[in-house]
């Protein structure tokens, strides 16, 4: 009962006539947006039905130019038709049961919003992957942000120069990328916004728009297109984008009907995204720390939407009788692979905030 008695009030005291109503309105988990999609080429799709199936990718062929002049003896070169695989091997499944009276005497419907809830954390769960795996990391336990450095490949590398993480050395920022730094090394790199009215570097620090500028030059130099490319950032490093400049984020420059973790258009040539499934290390990139970070860094990864291939699908669903008891059991799987097509196509960087 909600309401308080008087003292020595005796009229219905244990407030029979009050009745507990439960809402039929269920309370929603909050849910993260997922980017991955958004970000990998999914043109593969179609093309894997179970888990274990690869799926072939050719190469396009390289082909040389030759100086010509009059008379000069025309030689056909062969091209080379060599090809990397796109192997399907992650498989997650869910797995629940509803009670036969919980079905019938429940006014929510249990089945309904379970079946919602699992899709959702099957979708996470694959977008935490991805974003890991394209990033050079790999999740340590499922349902967390990738944490361990990935040393394993799927497939075959699209790159032979490319290390085990399937990407390339040179297109990782280091703490001694940025020459105002003193200091370098192979380090996360401290960061903190270029306040307005700022009129020199720190020695000990770079601004969010110097990293994005570097990671649009780094794929400038690798003659990626313009068009199509995307980064992908955290909450913490969107925090100091809008300290540097909060004309960043205004309505003119990000348009309407941003969605998926979409918060800019155009930042720099780049889609941005937000996303809290990017890789992090210890306690992440909010770990404040100007000296050499090894432990407690966040992730960020640019790149182009021919980079990565994803393909993914629901493989079954079904819905069956429990044979223990008198209750309907509803399970699911979700099969995908992914495979990093062009390691020169994208750039990552370690940070934390200084």
């Amino acid at each position: 009962m909600a309401f308080a008695s008087a003292s020595g009030y005796g009229n219905l005291p244990n407030g029979n006539w009050s009745p507990i109503i439960y809402s039929k309105k269920v309370q929603l988990a909050l849910r993260k947006s997922s980017v991955a999609q958004a970000i990998t080429n999914s043109e593969y799709m179609g093309e894997i039905a179970n888990m274990g199936d690869s799926v072939k990718v050719v190469r396009e062929p390289e082909v040389s130019v030759q100086a010509y002049a009059r008379g000069t003896q025309v030689t056909a070169q062969d091209l080379d038709d060599s090809d990397f695989t796109l192997v399907v091997d992650k498989a997650n499944y869910f797995a629940f049961k509803v009670d036969d009276i919980e079905a019938a005497q429940s006014h929510i419907n249990w089945m309904s919003l379970a079946t919602d809830r699992a899709a959702y954390r099957l979708k996470d769960q694959f977008d935490q992957d991805v974003l890991g795996y394209l990033s050079g990391y790999e999740q340590s336990v499922l349902h967390a942000n990738a944490d361990t450095v990935r040393t394993t490949f799927p497939g075959t590398k699209a790159v032979s120069t490319a290390g085990n993480d399937e990407l390339l050395a040179s297109m990782k920022l280091r703490k001694d990328s940025f020459g105002n730094i003193s200091g370098g090394g192979d380090h996360s790199i401290p960061v903190a916004p270029r306040l307005p009215g700022a009129t020199t570097l720190g020695t000990t620090t770079a601004s969010p728009l110097m990293i994005i500028s570097r990671m649009s030059r780094l794929l400038d130099q690798q003659n990626v297109d313009t068009t199509g490319r995307w980064l992908v950032v955290d909450p913490v490093f969107v925090e100091m984008l809008k300290d540097e400049d909060s004309r960043l984020l205004n309505a003119d420059f990000g348009g309407s009907g941003l969605q998926n973790g979409l918060i800019l258009n155009n930042l720099h040539g780049f889609k941005v995204y937000v996303s809290n499934n990017l890789p992090k290390k210890g306690s992440g990139p909010g770990t404040v720390g100007t000296t050499n970070q090894d432990t407690d860094y966040g992730v960020i990864v640019a790149g182009h939407d021919s980079a990565v291939a994803s393909a993914e699908q629901i493989n079954k669903t079904e819905t069956y009788r429990d044979p223990d008891s008198f209750a309907d059991i509803v399970r699911g799987m979700h099969l995908y692979g992914r495979k990093i097509l062009r390691p020169e196509a994208i750039t990552t960087c370690k940070y934390n905030v200084a």
